[in-house]
Formats: structure tokens, C-alpha cells, sequence
């Protein structure tokens, strides 16, 4: 091995080292799960070729952060503002329930925790890291400009010094405590809708148990016992779809109605955003067993579930989560995605 190629090796191997990092980053400033790959793939590609430039007034982590959020910014620029449904219109009565999708980028999307939270031994650190990839967080977050969302992420989230702020923006200190400020400001007049679940980390035993009564209630497609798990005021989501439902009756009103080809599903664990989680795959009346239908995506507080959302464009998510494109019928378990 030459000298060129084994510090070429060496180069790849320390800008890899950031990728999850960097990747969870991205994902806090699009909202998109393949949009944040892509800028986190288009960064080390820049950092890689403009190495020679790198002068190391900085640190490498520093300096692909600049890289990163300069990409961001750029691909932010036409102003899209990723969104759940109950972001874009009001609650929508079963009656009136109807089942229209819209465009991909409109979406907030899931993702897999591994792919965005690094593995870290402060457990206050991951957590809040933990916090800040929740739905109800990034759906905030998608509220903010694109340079206060920087900034607020690298503060809040990453505890960057105001200084190091300014630096990587080129900005002044005064310019990034007044952003950090505003998106403050902008963040606690949403904490209305979907406020950050209560989720312990890891799961505590009455979180486990309530998981473990909502599989056994849902795979059991019994109405019932999931109403005794469900807050009265709880939210259900379905992105394309832009309907969204509020409280037991509604809910599973639908289930029975609209969803009711969910009946015999199976589910199998995942971790998203932070959150506990299901792959759901139904009956495949065609080849037998079972297929994708939803990454589900589940709020708990208070003992009960305050929301759980379908994320239904399963041929993008089940590779996304490592999951398997059908369920063989005979098969009792399935491993968890990775």
C-alpha cells in the first residue's frame, strides 16, 4: 500500500466516524430521511475533496458541521417546511373521512434511531438527543427559518458555545443568541399540539407492559382493549394521507370501517425517532403470509397512548428500517429491523 492511498484510507475511515452524527443533524434541519442521507453523503464528498484546503484552525468535526449546514441551507432554500397532518388542517370526523394523499415532500418522515443517535455513555446526553428527534420536535423545528433552525439545533441540541455558533456561520454572537431567542420564542407557542411523549429511556416496566397489551390488542384487532389504552384525546396519522383522526371513538371507528384490512396484521418492533415502534405487516391475500403496510410510530404519556402514526410508503421505509419486503405465514418471528 502506498503512502497516497494508505492516507486516503485513513481520511475515509475519520470523516465515516461522523456519519451518524452528521446524519442526525441533517435529519433535525430537512425533516427527510433520504434528503438527510443525501446531504450527509454530498458533505463527506465536499470535505473529501477540499481536504488539502482544510487548514486545522478548526476541529475535522467542526469543520464538516460547516460543510453539513451550508448543504442544508442550500437545499432549504425554496422554503419547503415539512409537516405532519395536524400541521396542514383540522381534525377530520369519521363521517366525514376520506383518504386523499399528497406529495412526498409535504411529509415529515420517520427514521431509524441508529441511523441518527450515536452511541454515547452520558445517559443525559442521549436522551436528549432521544428528545430531539421526536416527532413533535422535529415537526417544530420544520416551523423555524433555516438559519435560526441551525442555530437552535447546534445550541440546544449539539451545546455548541455561542462563539463556535458565530464562527461556523459567520455571524456575530449577539446575531446567534438573538436567532436562539426567536426560534425559542417560536418553539413554546407550539407546544400545543403532540407535546413531546413521556417515554423513558430505556422503557420503563409500565411502558413495556401498556407496548405489550397495544400488540397483543391491535394483532388481536380488539377494539375494545384498545380504547382501554388509548387517551380520549388521542391522535392517529396516516402520511400520504393528510386525514387525521382525534380520540378512541373515531379512531377505531376506522379501524373497523376504512381499515379494517388491518385486521390479522402482525407487528414487530422498531425504534424511530426516539420512540417506541412497529412495522406492521397485514394479510397478503395473494402470496399468503403477510405484507408491509405502516412503520407505526407510537406517543406515550401518562400511562397511555397519546398518538400513533402510520407512515404507509412502505417500499421506501421497510428497506430504510433493514425490515423484510413479505412475512412468510409459517414464520413465528421475525428479527427486529436494523
Amino acid at each position: 500500500m502506498t503512502d497516497s492511498t494508505a492516507t486516503t484510507t485513513d481520511l475515509d475511515v475519520r470523516l465515516e466516524k461522523h456519519r451518524t452524527e452528521l446524519t442526525g443533524y441533517c435529519y433535525r434541519m430537512l425533516g427527510s430521511s433520504f434528503e438527510a442521507e443525501d446531504a450527509v453523503q454530498d458533505t463527506l464528498v465536499r470535505a473529501w475533496r477540499s481536504y488539502d484546503k482544510f487548514e486545522g484552525r478548526s476541529s475535522l468535526r467542526s469543520w464538516l458541521y460547516r460543510i453539513a449546514t451550508n448543504v442544508c441551507l442550500d437545499m432549504l432554500t425554496a422554503g419547503s417546511k415539512r409537516a405532519r397532518p395536524m400541521d396542514l388542517s383540522e381534525s377530520t370526523p369519521l363521517a366525514q373521512a376520506a383518504l386523499s394523499p399528497r406529495p412526498d415532500h409535504t411529509w415529515l418522515e420517520p427514521m431509524p434511531d441508529n441511523r441518527i443517535l450515536p452511541t454515547v455513555e452520558d445517559p443525559a446526553e442521549a436522551a436528549v438527543a432521544k428528545e430531539t428527534v421526536r416527532l413533535a420536535f422535529m415537526a417544530a423545528l420544520q416551523q423555524l427559518p433555516p438559519k435560526q433552525r441551525a442555530v437552535l439545533i447546534l445550541r440546544e441540541v449539539l451545546a455548541w458555545k455561542a462563539s463556535e455558533v458565530a464562527d461556523l456561520l459567520d455571524t456575530s454572537v449577539a446575531s446567534v443568541n438573538s436567532a436562539l431567542q426567536r426560534a425559542r420564542a417560536t418553539l413554546a407557542e407550539r407546544e400545543e399540539h403532540g407535546a413531546d411523549a413521556a417515554v423513558s429511556n430505556p422503557l420503563d416496566e409500565e411502558q413495556q407492559r401498556l407496548l405489550d397489551r397495544y400488540v397483543k390488542a391491535f394483532e388481536g384487532y380488539d377494539m375494545t382493549a384498545l380504547t382501554a389504552l388509548l387517551h380520549e384525546d388521542a391522535i392517529m396519522t396516516m402520511p400520504p394521507f393528510d386525514l387525521w383522526l382525534t380520540g378512541h371513538d373515531d379512531i377505531t371507528g376506522f379501524m373497523t370501517t376504512l381499515g379494517s384490512a388491518c385486521e390479522g396484521s402482525r407487528l414487530v418492533p422498531v425504534q424511530v425517532n426516539g420512540l417506541p415502534g412497529f412495522a406492521q405487516y397485514k394479510p397478503d391475500p395473494e402470496k399468503g403470509g403477510h405484507t408491509p403496510w405502516a412503520v407505526q410510530v407510537l406517543e406515550i404519556s401518562d400511562g397511555r397512548l397519546t398518538g400513533f402514526h402510520f407512515f404507509l410508503d412502505t417500499q421506501r421505509w421497510f428497506p430504510l428500517f433493514g425490515l423484510p419486503l413479505h412475512l412468510e405465514a409459517e414464520a413465528d418471528e421475525v428479527k427486529e429491523g436494523v
